[in-house]
């Protein structure tokens, strides 16, 4: 693939898709590959490893661990990087 067939990154201001993440986590950056894989565009929202933050995140998705997602557009709110990366796949058209 040459550079000009790379599309641009999209403007993340319309993303419909909200990532919650730790900085340097694995399981975090799996879904990140995936989602840049798939074109797809999203907000990056990091959180601190604090007890205050992982409940906040609970609030929204049901549970305290990262990585996880809301998607607006399916009205899914997920956590668990296998299980987000297969609802990517099934939802988006993932084939890789």
């Amino acid at each position: 693939m040459s550079a000009r067939d790379i599309p641009p990154r999209p403007d993340h201001s319309d993303a419909h898709i909200t990532l919650y993440r730790l900085q340097a986590c694995p399981f975090c950056e799996r879904v990140v590959r995936r989602l840049d894989e798939l074109g797809l565009d999203y907000q990056s929202r990091f959180v601190e490893p604090l007890h205050s933050e992982r409940n906040a995140v609970k609030r929204i998705v049901g549970a305290r661990t990262v990585p996880a997602i809301v998607d607006d557009e399916t009205g899914v709110a997920m956590a668990e990087s296998a299980n987000i990366v297969d609802y990517l796949d099934a939802t988006y058209g993932g084939d890789a």
